[in-house]
């Protein structure tokens, strides 16, 4: 069996290697991903989706380690993929699989793969997101999504994950940057970390009371745990936490919501394609520097570039059927 036809077979036979080797194609951007996904595409969903996000250094990374312990003590397999910052020279992960969850790397039930970032603003890789429907078809039971830990821009994780869990930590001023930058609006689960440090209470106490008024409407109600990864304190609290967002999404009508995730998923996809295609292909980059070179204003360039754009679409009425 060739690698060009049969990576999705292997994956759905329990072949590691063909795993990572699928993850890298959609990495690399790789044309023949698609297709291999698509033989995969009746396996995907089965997993449950657990990113985790927040600002830099609040321990995420100890965070998931704990909790994917814990899960394996329940029994379950755990996929992990976490999203490491980009090196400005080779544009791989700064931080990889080799040097974190060293506990892990012996066990069968757990699978790990770091990515870059890539440049991406929105705390995940590119792929990340296709990287977790791989896993999900292998058979892993849950899968834990890192993100790089950008702060304010932290959304992608909104349509890659099932139950979103918001790390955050006192003495960084999380709290004013939490409801600031709208990061209360993406949690499901709300974890204040390193819990023993000074001014852990007032945090704990001020994100509680902004959930309470801001949210007030919402059927889920977000609960905000104290934790600390690092000595194990709370962290079957946050597990907990996510297992009843879990249940109540899954009464609540999951396949809707898993559609509406896949929806943002094939826009992601189509805005990504059209870069390429604009950008590089159709060598606007080159374009845009001689106009400004002509005198010609960023927003006059930009507006003769979208209606090129517009005025080469279909509207829907016209396409012929």
């Amino acid at each position: 069996m060739t690698e060009r036809s049969g990576l999705a077979e292997r994956v759905l036979q329990g072949d590691r290697t063909a795993l990572a080797r699928l993850i890298t194609w959609a990495e690399n951007g790789d044309p023949r991903f698609a297709g291999e996904l698509a033989r995969l595409w009746s396996r995907v969903g089965r997993a449950w989706r657990v990113g985790v996000t927040g600002p830099p250094g609040v321990g995420k990374s100890t965070l998931v380690d704990e909790l994917a312990r814990l899960l394996r003590a329940e029994s379950k397999s755990v996929g992990v993929v976490a999203v490491d910052p980009s090196s400005p020279y080779t544009g791989g992960a700064l931080l990889g699989d080799r040097i974190r969850m060293e506990d892990h790397t012996l066990d069968a039930g757990v699978f790990i793969r770091s990515m870059a970032s890539r440049g991406s603003h929105g705390g995940l890789a590119r792929a990340a997101t296709s990287a977790c429907d791989v896993v999900d078809a292998f058979g892993f039971d849950r899968i834990l999504l890192e993100t790089v830990g950008v702060g304010q821009a932290e959304y992608d994780v909104l349509d890659a994950a099932d139950t979103i869990v918001v790390v955050l930590c006192p003495g960084a001023g999380d709290s004013i940057q939490a409801m600031k930058a709208g990061l209360l609006e993406v949690a499901d689960v709300l974890v204040v970390n390193k819990a023993e440090l000074p001014g852990s209470d007032r945090l704990l106490n001020d994100l509680t009371e902004a959930v309470h008024v801001r949210f007030l409407e919402r059927e889920w109600k977000v609960p905000v745990v104290a934790a600390s990864a690092g000595t194990r304190f709370g962290v079957e609290a946050v597990l907990a936490a996510v297992e009843e967002h879990r249940v109540h999404v899954e009464r609540s009508g999951l396949e809707l919501a898993r559609r509406r995730k896949r929806a943002a998923q094939v826009r992601h996809a189509v805005n990504e394609a059209l870069a390429e295609a604009l950008w590089v292909e159709n060598g606007w980059s080159a374009r845009i520097e001689r106009d400004l070179a002509a005198g010609r204003s960023p927003h006059e360039v930009a507006a003769a570039l979208l209606s090129e754009v517009v005025n080469g679409l279909h509207k829907p009425s016209e396409v012929k059927r």
